[in-house]
């Protein structure tokens, strides 16, 4: 029987990505899936990619947005009967060292991913606690425990998700409902491969596996988070980083 088969998930930053992946593994899985992201274009295009309205639909969602968000996990309720699995993935990023980082761009990474995962997990929560069950999965980074140059903004917001992550795991607990990290290292992508050669040669030279990880092995460890799997795990922060940083 398929891990996830009845299951219904909502994902942020499902459009592309880590996002789109961790939707197509929970629609291998059985998962019907709910996209957010701000781009509808690209969000109707992929959920159409994973098979269309029976089992993928899409919103327009900023997630800064505590309406927005309202109405992507609503439309997960409204459209397939039920809310049991929310991924909080929607992230940008503003590098630069902080002499240069302007306030804007600082604030702009912070609402994003620490407000906006924030707004995931307490309109998700709100509606797993009557059902007494639940995963929630948040995407933190490698950046959030050890620190990146040039990140003050996501290195600061990502170790932020971890310590969200652990509050509302023990706020949520008695109620059946699971909140769990994870923090990729490395992973190709277009946003990474992107790199100046030399600094993608850098970052690999740290990895004792010896390569960048792959979208597909995020999203498995988002699975198992997702998934009865883990059923005793909570509040737990797992590295996806082929040893990086350790």
């Amino acid at each position: 029987m398929a891990l996830l088969s009845g299951k219904t998930a909502v994902i942020t930053g499902g459009a592309q990505g880590l996002g789109f992946a961790i939707a197509q593994r929970f629609v291998d899985e059985g998962a019907r899936v709910v996209l957010g992201d701000l781009n509808l274009e690209a969000t109707q295009k992929a959920a159409a990619t994973l098979g269309g309205d029976e089992v993928a639909l899409a919103v327009r969602c900023d997630v800064t947005s505590g309406e927005d968000v309202d109405a992507l996990v609503g439309t997960a309720v409204d459209g397939f009967g039920r809310l049991d699995i929310m991924v909080n993935n929607a992230g940008i990023t503003r590098d630069a060292t902080m002499r240069k980082m302007t306030e804007e761009q600082f604030d702009q990474v912070i609402a994003v991913h620490l407000k906006g995962t924030w707004n995931g997990l307490r309109k998700a929560a709100a509606i797993m606690r009557e059902n007494k069950s639940g995963a929630i999965v948040n995407m933190s980074s490698i950046s959030g425990k050890v620190g990146m140059i040039g990140q003050t903004n996501y290195s600061a917001a990502k170790a932020g998700i971890v310590g969200m992550t652990k509050a509302a795991s023990k706020e949520l607990a008695h109620l059946g409902v699971r909140v769990n990290a994870i923090q990729p290292g490395l992973i190709r992508s277009a946003m990474t491969e992107a790199m100046p050669q030399r600094i993608w040669d850098e970052k690999l030279a740290e990895i004792p596996m010896g390569r960048a990880g792959e979208p597909e092995e995020v999203a498995k460890v988002a699975l198992f988070l997702a998934s009865d799997l883990s059923s005793y795990m909570t509040g737990t922060v797992l590295e996806v980083t082929g040893g990086r940083h350790l």
